[in-house]
């Protein structure tokens, strides 16, 4: 930016509109690019076009380039001047803000609306590209704020905490908080980024929470909630996906009992690369059982690359005769499949604005439509587990999470399918204005086969629906 930023009018950016002395006005501010129309991507000619030399060039502009373009040293130091009794209105994506775009935000958040669920009391409280893990620093930070033991749900490992720098006390933090903080993950718009903020500890601690003696809380717990170490959910195999019953990973007894011996493979497990714990389903003798194992001799971890992030650390994990005390087991011998169900539980077209034509306000609908159920479900379904008793949950929500889930994913693939459409071939560019959209059309599809595949839950839905099926109904 100039040292000196003049006050100009709109007759004086006019008469600079020629090559060598080439002016544009962009949301009131005034620009030199006589030195930078060689250096523009499109080539110089698009510069010097009679309705953009020495013209206002907003609509063009950001027709083609999202804003924070602007904000570049490179092209912030172009500022020459502004024109006087304007000003600017339009900025950049500021971290944290509420968006005021209709049905960006759920209706609690947004000006105007009223929940039943949410109180003033409830605020909301990278390394996408380059694939290395989310520095420590950061994991750190997040433990000063106690946010790894509050993405874990109420419960009785938050006594004691200060949460958030006292905002809600541990008595008080219910669903609904978590839910927000899961929410206030997704805003980074970085799939893999998020999944690297110990994504793998939010499905693989619990059933160390609800299942470990008390001796193994005691050891585990602590350090993975205060970003010492890390832990994920090894249970998904290259033959058997989401079909807990048929994996091949064994976990059988040494002669003296004391020690399972664990041979097999995990596939898929993110964090998987950097975890120090892994919650490894296994088949044995009684069938299946959870177990807790610890990174060391036999361990072999492989970053698996995939369409989103390395970040997520997602890994190839390999067991050869590991040995792991049996007071490692989670829940009872053979009785894994009831510990994991109960976890396996996001320009113009025609000389016309895009959304004057009726098939892409279709679209608009449509994804409107399907954000607004999904958030009303998923909202509801939280309502309840703040009022149910977690077995109740378990014998009552388990299907309606199963058919969310499938939903929800669904939906996303379906929005992000016709995202792309609207965007054209942005929609399909990493970089620039559909820099979003492509990354969401690239990394949905892990939603939809993580924590169990779309067709499977909804099949588990219809099941337990099944089975509560009243006996003397008829039609």
């Amino acid at each position: 930016m100039a040292s000196t930023i003049k006050q100009l009018t709109r007759e004086e950016v006019e008469k600079h509109n020629k090559d060598g002395d080439l002016w544009i006005i962009i949301d009131a501010k005034v620009y030199d690019i006589s030195r930078f129309k060689n250096l523009h991507p499109g080539g110089a000619s698009v510069l010097l076009d009679a309705e953009v030399a020495g013209q206002d060039a907003t609509e063009a502009f950001y027709s083609l380039h999202r804003h924070e373009v602007l904000d570049r040293p490179q092209y912030k130091r172009l500022q020459i001047g502004v024109i006087g009794g304007e000003e600017s209105k339009i900025h950049g994506r500021i971290p944290g803000e509420i968006s005021t775009v209709p049905y960006a935000e759920p209706t609690w958040l947004a000006e105007g609306y009223h929940s039943a669920y949410f109180t003033e009391a409830q605020p909301p409280p990278a390394r996408e590209a380059d694939g290395k893990r989310p520095s420590q620093s950061v994991i750190d930070k997040m433990a000063e704020l106690n946010i790894h033991a509050m993405r874990m749900g109420p419960g009785k490992h938050l006594k004691g905490r200060t949460l958030m720098n006292g905002l809600v006390k541990p008595e008080q933090f219910d669903y609904f908080h978590e839910l927000i903080i899961t929410q206030e993950f997704a805003r980074s718009s970085l799939r893999g980024y998020g999944d690297g903020l110990l994504g793998g500890k939010v499905i693989g601690l619990p059933p160390v929470l609800n299942f470990g003696s008390e001796e193994l809380k005691a050891r585990v717990v602590p350090e993975v909630l205060s970003g010492k170490k890390f832990i994920c959910l090894a249970i998904s195999e290259a033959h058997a996906g989401s079909d807990v019953m048929g994996l091949q990973t064994t976990a059988v007894k040494s002669e003296d009992g004391k020690e399972w011996i664990i041979n097999g493979s995990k596939k898929w497990i993110t964090n998987g690369t950097f975890a120090d714990y892994f919650t490894v389903g296994c088949k044995t003798e009684d069938g299946f059982t959870v177990i807790l194992v610890e990174r060391g001799p036999g361990v072999e971890t492989k970053q698996i690359k995939t369409s989103y992030s390395t970040t997520a650390g997602t890994a190839y994990i390999t067991f050869d005769n590991v040995r792991v005390p049996v007071g490692n087991t989670l829940g009872e011998e053979g009785g894994g499949i009831f510990v994991m169900l109960r976890w396996t539980t996001q320009r113009k077209v025609f000389g016309k604005p895009l959304h004057a034509q009726a098939v892409i306000r279709s679209k608009l609908a449509a994804m409107i439509s399907r954000a607004e159920s999904v958030q009303n479900w998923l909202e509801n379904i939280t309502y309840q587990m703040c009022n149910m008793s977690y077995r109740q949950q378990a014998n009552k929500l388990a299907g309606q999470i199963a058919f969310l889930k499938s939903y929800s994913t669904s939906s996303g693939q379906e929005t992000a399918r016709d995202a792309v459409q609207v965007f054209g071939g942005r929609g399909i560019t990493a970089t620039g204005m559909g820099q979003y959209i492509e990354h969401y059309h690239r990394t949905i599809p892990f939603d939809a086969l993580l924590g169990g595949a779309e067709d499977v839950l909804a099949d588990l839905g219809v099941r337990q629906a099944l089975r509560a099926m009243p006996k003397n109904v008829r039609l």
